[in-house]
Parts: C-alpha cells; sequence; structure tokens
C-alpha cells in the first residue's frame, strides 16, 4: 500500500513540475517492472539515426511515456497517446512521436508519445501481448493524470502510425482484454483512434509480414492471426476513427485502412478515411509532401466536427 501511494505522489509530482515548468516529462509505465518481464542484462536500449535523420530505438525494455501538454491559454481538455511506427522492431521516436506531439500542442491538444517495448521472447514471457498492455497502461495512467493535466477524461484519444496504427487499433479493439492484472478501475478505452498508413490485419493476403512476425511469430495459429487481425475485432463499442493512407503504398496495402472503415461502418461507428494518390510509407505530419500534406488539417477538421476538439 505504501508503495502505490509514494508511486501516485511521485506521478502527481511529475504532473505539478509539468505544468509549472511547460517541459515534456518522461514517466515510467511499469515503475515496479512490467507484467510477464523476463530480466536480461545484455538486452540494452540503443538509439540510432539513420541517413534520412530519422531517430530510431531499439530493445526497449522499459517503457515510457513523453508527455507534452499545451500552453495554458491554448488548452482544449483533448489529449492523444501516440504510437510511433517502426515494424515492432524499432520505434520512430522523432517524426512519428515528438514531432507530432509538438503539432498537437500547437492545436491545443496534450501529446503524449509512448515509447512502448518492442516485442521479443528475450526479455517478454508473451511477446504478442507486451505492446498492448503498455498501451493499456498508458491509457490508463493518462485518465488518472486527467485532473492535474487539465485533461477531459472523455476525450482521450489514440494515434498510431504503420506497425504503432497496428498498436492503436489494437488498443482500440482489445482495451477490455485481461493482459494484466489492473490496480484500479480507470479505462483503456480511447475515446477515438486517429490511424496513419497502420498496419490493421494480420491476413496474409494483405498484411505487413514483418510486424505480424515480430509481434506473433513466423508461424503463428489461425487463432492468433484473426485475434490481432484488428478488423475482424471491431464491436459497437469500439471508437469512431480518423484513417489516412496513400494508394501507393508499397510498405502496408491501402485495403488495411479500407478493410478497417467497412467494418465500423458495418457496426455504425462514426469513421472517415482519406486515400492519397501518393505519399508512399512512413511520411509522419508530410509537411513537404503532396496532398497527403493535407491530413493533419483534416484531422483537426475531424475532431471537431465529433466534438472532440
Amino acid at each position: 500500500m505504501k508503495t502505490k501511494f509514494f508511486l501516485l505522489m511521485g506521478i502527481m509530482f511529475q504532473s505539478v513540475v509539468f505544468m509549472a515548468n511547460s517541459q515534456p516529462v518522461t514517466i515510467k509505465i511499469w515503475p515496479e517492472g512490467a507484467p510477464g518481464a523476463i530480466k536480461n542484462a545484455d538486452y540494452q536500449e540503443k538509439t540510432t539515426v539513420d541517413p534520412k535523420s530519422i531517430s530510431r530505438v531499439e530493445k526497449i525494455s522499459d517503457p515510457e511515456m513523453i508527455v507534452f501538454l499545451p500552453p495554458a491559454a491554448k488548452a482544449t481538455g483533448t489529449a492523444v497517446l501516440i504510437c510511433p511506427g517502426g515494424g515492432y522492431g524499432i520505434v520512430a521516436i522523432d517524426h512519428e512521436g515528438y514531432a507530432v506531439a509538438k503539432w498537437l500542442n500547437e492545436n491545443g491538444i496534450a501529446g503524449i508519445v509512448l515509447k512502448y517495448r518492442l516485442p521479443s521472447d528475450k526479455i517478454m514471457e508473451n511477446k504478442s501481448i507486451g505492446p498492448l498492455q503498455d498501451a493499456q497502461e498508458a491509457m490508463r495512467i493518462v485518465r488518472r493524470n486527467a485532473l492535474q493535466w487539465k485533461i477531459n477524461p472523455q476525450k482521450i484519444g489514440v494515434m498510431g502510425f504503420s506497425a504503432g496504427g497496428h498498436l492503436a487499433s489494437t488498443l482500440s479493439t482489445h482495451y477490455n482484454e485481461n493482459v494484466y492484472k489492473v490496480a484500479d478501475s480507470a479505462s483503456a478505452r480511447p475515446d477515438f483512434s486517429i490511424l496513419v498508413y497502420p498496419v490493421i490485419t494480420f491476413e496474409a493476403s494483405f498484411t505487413h509480414m514483418g510486424s505480424r512476425n515480430n509481434l506473433i511469430g513466423e508461424n503463428p495459429s489461425v487463432d492468433q492471426i484473426n485475434h490481432f487481425s484488428n478488423e475482424q475485432q471491431i464491436t459497437s463499442d469500439t471508437p469512431p476513427a480518423f484513417l489516412v493512407h496513400s494508394a501507393d503504398d508499397g510498405a502496408v496495402p491501402v485495403l488495411n485502412s479500407i478493410s478497417y472503415l467497412q467494418n465500423l461502418r458495418n457496426n455504425k461507428i462514426s469513421a472517415e478515411l482519406h486515400i492519397y494518390q501518393s505519399g508512399g510509407h512512413g511520411y509522419g505530419l508530410a509537411p513537404n509532401g503532396g496532398t497527403q500534406s493535407g491530413w493533419p488539417d483534416a484531422c483537426l477538421k475531424w475532431l471537431k466536427v465529433n466534438g472532440n476538439l
């Protein structure tokens, strides 16, 4: 009981410091260790920068959330948990994480970047649920801190890019799945989702095989494939979605987004999909792109129209 009290006080103290200094704060998802973790001293986190200046974080065993709050004068009360992509092999932390959080802040939205564990048998008893455990708990941490961070607990969404889109859609469809012992009644359900060139399905005909292999292995069962094909897991309680994809995406076929949209509509859930003629894959906010550069403005309009901004 004392341990939980001091952990809560630590989070509240971080919140106060953050709000006073308007600087991002990093919070550990599992201060006492992740559920189902395997200790491995040889598994060390590593960050590299590729020739395109994209930061790639690998071998994450101690997941964190980096909280960016907007200036008080701009704050709308809306928040978004951001899941960068990387095929479940790396986390593209900059252009699909920090840059997105700063853009959200400019528009009065809190941006929380999730640096989630990447599935690995070296550090997890069940690697297929590791990222979902992190996403569920991160969403609950945001709700627990909603008052201190001046966030409306009913306006907290999730955003994901590529494999991060798979994680975001997994959270949207598996938020109630019992993947660890939850400490309280805080909900892990996002109020809306924003999915940018997302991996949605694990069906072999149009999945991103690298993401599938990394999460559930090279020889998964049919049940595993179906379980993590999130277009098949939609119910009437799945949150509304805004989807972005390019028709010429050679890494993650646009059919991923189309199938998710169709099944959301079949369940009478509000959804909007923007398919751009070009852009390929991995462009983040697409600041220097073609027509796909319009997706951030379209997203803001969607949030406003649906009462989330």
